[in-house]
């Protein structure tokens, strides 16, 4: 897998709380340019929760993950929207 040339970019989108009124931040940086081998951060929850992947980490997770939510069912409406990534 070749990495792309672009510099950091970040995706970000928030996850409704269980008691409707709180929300959780959910980010994903790519870095191409970090000079380790860990190129995506993950955080969920403000950073409260959160790690740095290689590429494979970040698609094996990203294919585990989708795999088991979509055993849940539909997909919810707050998930219905464009990532755009951002510079900051």
């Amino acid at each position: 897998m070749t990495a792309p040339t672009a510099g950091r970019t970040f995706h970000r989108l928030r996850a409704p709380g269980t008691d409707g009124a709180t929300s959780t931040a959910v980010s994903v940086r790519v870095d191409p340019a970090r000079p380790d081998a860990y190129p995506v951060y993950l955080a969920v929850g403000g950073g409260r929760r959160r790690m740095y992947l290689t590429p494979d980490e970040a698609w094996a997770l990203w294919r585990c993950l989708s795999e088991a939510v979509a055993s849940l069912g539909e997909p919810p409406d707050h998930i219905r929207t464009r990532v755009a990534p951002a510079r900051r």
